[in-house]
């Protein structure tokens, strides 16, 4: 067994294999960037190492400065987790030449299986069904478009080396697709370094199914069966199960088969995925599913395989980097249960899930084990940040992975569903509320779903423009109107004007009460009945009493520098008070319509400058945040009066990009 492993990653999946590998007697070695010197896997390891500044290229995607901490530490291996250089063939074969293990498959597998296009024409030439469509070489836009057509609209342009929907896009119309082109090339080069792409038809009602491989150095290979990840947004995977819904042992034994000899075909070694489409109309079929790829590494979604399994799969990829032999046969494995994972998310669903970063002033998370199952426990948390800690504009904003597990599906949804509502998050905005939603969906527990359920679905998953919570409003009234008698009575403690009790010598009096509501002015009515006692507050034409708004088990009030959060039912509301002489004068004295950048990010295009006319709707400019694109438009018809930035440039949240106005 080897005796220590540096861990080239970051968040939870670091925290992960360090506590695997501590468990097993390894000594830990953690790198970070400078946006993540408290963070927890560089608290959690044995010694840890700077890399650099925060963006990933000037840190995490260092293959030669961590092989070079690698060998002056004394690691005998690297574990590259997920992303980042985990499917990197060429820091494969550095650390092999470097003398240090690369815990993972060797180069040669990841050059064959990671790159989309020259893994389908492996899997074609094996006799495995792929997509319809081109993975060839050329990359000139004018070919792309015609290959498209020939493919037939919709289509789906997927960069060859991305994951996690970096670099893809769904085209439904032929004027689009250049545009849609642009964007897909910038992902992925921003993503992954490589901005080639293949163009593949797209199937209605399409079920993501993917399939767990592990093979060893010694020929070994085995599946341990499958797992659905057909919720998605943006092809980002937001809730996946095993086994997937609706499987028949016929079909599984085809898909694991397929999976198992893709394996073989390219000498893997270590964990993998194989990922298939199956055409969901009729139901999943021996002969009605596509290889899509293989991600050369192990996935986010890992846990629900454990699990089902009783594997732990890090604690496997370290045997079988140390050179032992799979102790597990393809006969001796059964699925036991069933098992469900939600990615926890900084994020704002109301908002076209835009990403949301900031100070976590609150993290409350089920009381779960960490990391594994316990025996008997029907929850598991995986995470990477603390409360106080940040959730910066330069990574993956997941915060936290939620697991379930039951006896049955319906169990572990139910389980899933309560650790959700126990789940309390304040500072960035988060998907707890959605992803509650999703375990509860009808259609989703009927198993009536696929690829575009959440497409289709937003507005009843609660993933639209809604108003604030009522009662969030109205407890937010209690923080404002009893934060300023406090600090007013502590200020002046004998004033009159210091006592709360509302007594006058006329009876009963109703007093409006101004404040910010995620910065939105909002308005409350205290309603006093002339006993002496606290007021109420009134909103919506609904009395509820405010002396004690923290009583109520289902609201929780977190307070921060200069205002307090809001949290009910998943949904977070940001209260501060309201200053009439704070004004926001940004944008000039046009009368100018002002986009502003909906998140911290990189401003990577601007298409207009100042006097120049623009329609309602016109793009002006693409923001990248957490490695997506985000296009801004005009909200308006005017002419341009400023702009905020220039291409390369960080924007800070709420910063002006582009003012449109009069001409």
């Amino acid at each position: 067994m080897l005796k220590s492993v540096l861990i080239a990653n970051r968040g939870e999946i670091a925290c992960r294999v360090i506590a695997t590998a501590r468990r097993l007697g390894l000594r830990t070695i953690a790198v970070y960037s400078d946006a993540d010197a408290e963070a927890p896997h560089v608290l959690m390891a044995d010694e840890a190492h700077r890399l650099g500044p925060p963006p990933a290229r000037e840190s995490y995607l260092l293959g030669d400065k961590i092989i070079a901490i690698a060998k002056a530490s004394g690691a005998e291996a690297i574990h590259p987790g997920y992303g980042f250089l985990s499917e990197n063939a060429d820091f494969a074969d550095a650390c092999k030449a470097a003398g240090i293990v690369f815990v993972g498959p060797p180069g040669s597998a990841i050059r064959a299986m990671g790159l989309k296009d020259g893994a389908k024409a492996l899997m074609q030439k094996a006799g495995v069904p792929v997509v319809p469509g081109y993975h060839g070489e050329r990359q000139d836009a004018k070919f792309l478009r015609e290959k498209a057509y020939e493919i037939g609209y919709p289509v789906l342009i997927k960069a060859v080396a991305g994951g996690g929907g970096k670099g893809m896009k769904k085209v439904e119309t032929h004027i689009a697709f250049e545009e849609a082109l642009e964007s897909a090339k910038r992902e992925a080069a921003n993503a992954c370094g490589n901005d080639h792409v293949l163009v593949e038809k797209y199937i209605q009602s399409p079920r993501h199914v993917e399939v767990q491989v592990f093979a060893d150095s010694h020929g070994e290979v085995v599946h341990l069966f499958e797992r659905d990840c057909s919720l998605q947004r943006r092809h980002q995977k937001v809730i996946e199960e095993a086994p997937a819904p609706g499987m028949t042992p016929e079909v599984r034994a085809a898909m694991g088969r397929a999976a198992v000899e893709a394996a073989r075909a390219v000498g893997y070694v270590g964990a993998g995925t194989v990922e298939f489409i199956a055409d969901g109309a009729k139901g999943l079929r021996a002969d009605g599913f596509y290889f899509m790829e293989m991600n050369t590494r192990l996935q986010v979604e890992h846990p629900v395989t454990e699990a089902i399994t009783g594997l732990d799969l890090v604690d496997l990829q370290l045997r079988v980097a140390s050179g032992e032999r799979l102790t597990v046969s393809q006969n001796a494995l059964t699925p036991r249960g069933h098992a469900v994972e939600a990615r926890l998310y900084a994020e704002d669903p109301e908002n076209g899930f835009l990403p949301s970063i900031g100070k976590l002033w609150s993290l409350d998370l089920p009381d779960a084990p960490v990391f594994a199952f316990e025996s008997g426990e029907p929850i598991r948390i995986d995470c990477g940040v603390q409360e106080g800690g940040e959730v910066s504009p330069f990574y993956d904003p997941m915060i936290a992975k939620v697991i379930a597990r039951g006896a049955t599906r319906d169990e572990a949804l139910d389980a899933l569903s309560e650790a959700l509502s126990e789940t309390i998050v304040a500072g960035p905005r988060t998907n707890v509320a959605f992803l509650k939603a999703l375990a509860d969906a009808p259609d989703f527990r009927a198993g009536r779903f696929d690829t575009g359920f959440i497409d289709r679905n937003v507005e009843s998953l609660g993933a639209t423009p809604r108003p604030p919570d009522a009662q969030s409003l109205r407890v937010g009234a209690a923080q404002i109107y009893f934060g300023a008698q406090w600090r007013h009575s502590v200020a002046e403690p004998d004033s009159p004007w210091s006592a709360t009790d509302g007594f006058q010598l006329s009876g009963a009096r109703r007093t409006p009460l101004k404040f910010l509501a995620n910065g939105e002015v909002a308005e409350a009515i205290l309603a006093w009945d002339g006993t002496g006692a606290d007021p109420q507050a009134e909103i919506d034409g609904i009395l509820a009493p405010m002396a004690n708004p923290r009583g109520d088990r289902a609201t929780h009030v977190v307070d921060f520098d200069g205002g307090a959060y809001i949290v009910r039912a998943g949904r977070q509301t940001e209260i501060r008070p309201y200053d009439p002489l704070d004004v926001d004068v940004e944008g000039g004295d046009h009368g100018d319509s002002v986009v502003k950048a909906p998140m911290h990010g990189k401003l990577v295009a601007l298409f207009v400058a100042p006097g120049e006319s623009v329609a309602k709707g016109q793009k002006l400019a693409v923001i990248e945040a957490m490695k997506m694109e985000h296009m801004l438009v005009a909200p308006r018809e005017g002419v341009v009066h400023a702009v905020g930035g220039t291409p390369g440039q960080q924007i800070a949240q709420g910063a002006m990009v582009v003012a449109v106005g009069e001409a």
